[in-house]
């Protein structure tokens, strides 16, 4: 399948489920906060995922369009900063503050 429209990935070969409703039923509002939803790190995934650069971007750059829809210009450049910072490796994960610490034993 030939893509006509240089401005949209062709998807064709990808497999996608079909999608249980139209997506036309749907506002771009909705849309953009299911992906961000959907891009969110679960907390059961974190440490796995906590230094994935692409990951990381996506959370943020998701985050950044339901802000730039919700007409929220000033929260839009932080998000797209951290995205860029993540992409270009200028940002890295802290560590996990439950680690590398002991706790002292109660006598």
């Amino acid at each position: 399948m030939t893509n006509l429209n240089s401005t949209t990935p062709d998807l064709s070969d990808h497999k996608m489920s079909p999608p249980t409703a139209s997506l036309s039923e749907y506002s771009t509002l909705e849309l953009a906060q299911a992906l961000a939803e959907r891009l969110a790190i679960p907390e059961r995934d974190w440490h796995r995922l906590k230094s994935n650069r692409n990951a990381r971007a996506g959370e943020h750059l998701a985050a950044a369009l339901v802000f730039l829809l919700k007409n929220q210009p000033k929260e839009v450049i932080p998000r797209l900063n951290q995205a860029v910072g993540w992409l270009e490796r200028l940002i890295s994960a802290p560590p996990c503050p439950t680690h590398g610490t002991t706790q002292k034993k109660q006598s």
